[in-house]
């Protein structure tokens, strides 16, 4: 694996689990196999060390198997998986996260979350989850999809509050989701931002064409840059080499105040696909 730029691997601190790379590889919906394989090799190579899966991808094997033959140490990377709705429950949990260690052929991942707030299950659900920390075979967990609500509740229960909370985020829905992203800054709860690209649906708006070609820039990395500068984890999915190895370079550049504000203004509450805010 060749040398690559330290500023790539900056990171934040979370409350448990110690460093996460302020930046990850996004898979959803890539293939398992050869497709996925690929993509996590080019996102290694580009200096990603961030990966981010779940069992609902159904890809975990092929992005084990690319992390075990990247030739990196397992402590260089930090690697994420989520439990799927099916799995709530104190013991469903537990034998879904065997499961998925299974697939990923590794002793253990670095977050583990809760993919979606589950009516009913979820907090028993969480209390498995603190099992597997205090276990040691994840690092952190943490939630996604989880609205204010969600998190009061959980938060009112648990023993060990979530490391991370990750939801879509973009400028097409900042201002709607500023209320969360505050609720979770002010309790240790790093946000990542997942579809920060908006699934490629809204990279012709005027603004970030213009601030693209400000920038000598594309679409994408004014986004990724935009979800840096609001201090959140943006998680860009590609399984494209060149795209893969764009949204990676990201970290010598800056989008002035001004410049925030104007992306600030497109927010129409959008979501690229599914909206959680509605989840009881």
């Amino acid at each position: 694996m060749q040398d690559i730029p330290s500023h790539i691997q900056e990171t934040v601190s979370l409350r448990h689990g110690g460093p996460m790379p302020c930046l990850g590889l996004g898979v959803f919906r890539i293939p398992d196999g050869e497709a996925v394989q690929n993509a996590v090799t080019w996102a290694l190579e580009a200096g990603y060390r961030h990966l981010d899966t779940a069992a609902a991808y159904r890809n975990e094997r092929g992005v084990g198997q690319a992390v075990r033959e990247s030739g990196l140490r397992r402590e260089e990377l930090f690697v994420t998986t989520k439990l799927w709705n099916e799995d709530h429950g104190y013991d469903r949990a537990l034998r879904a996260f065997d499961r998925s260690l299974e697939r990923l052929g590794l002793e253990g991942v670095d977050l583990y979350l809760v993919h979606w707030p589950v009516e009913g299950a979820r907090l028993e659900t969480w209390k498995a989850l603190e099992r597997l920390l205090e276990e040691g075979r994840t690092r952190a967990i943490g939630v996604s999809n989880y609205m204010v609500h969600h998190l009061d509740e959980l938060l009112a229960s648990c023993h060990v509050p979530p490391a991370v909370n990750q939801v879509e985020l973009h400028p097409f829905n900042w201002r709607s989701r500023q209320e969360l992203v505050t609720f979770c800054r002010e309790r240790d709860i790093v946000v990542e931002a997942y579809s920060p690209l908006t699934k490629a649906k809204r990279l012709q708006e005027p603004v970030l064409q213009e601030l693209a070609r400000s920038h000598g820039r594309t679409p994408a990395q004014i986004l990724i840059r935009y979800c840096l500068e609001k201090g959140t984890v943006p998680l860009p999915k590609s399984g494209d080499r060149e795209r893969i190895q764009e949204n990676a370079r990201v970290f010598d550049f800056r989008l002035s105040p001004e410049e925030v504000e104007r992306l600030d203004a497109l927010d129409e509450g959008y979501a690229s696909s599914w909206d959680p805010t509605s989840a009881p």
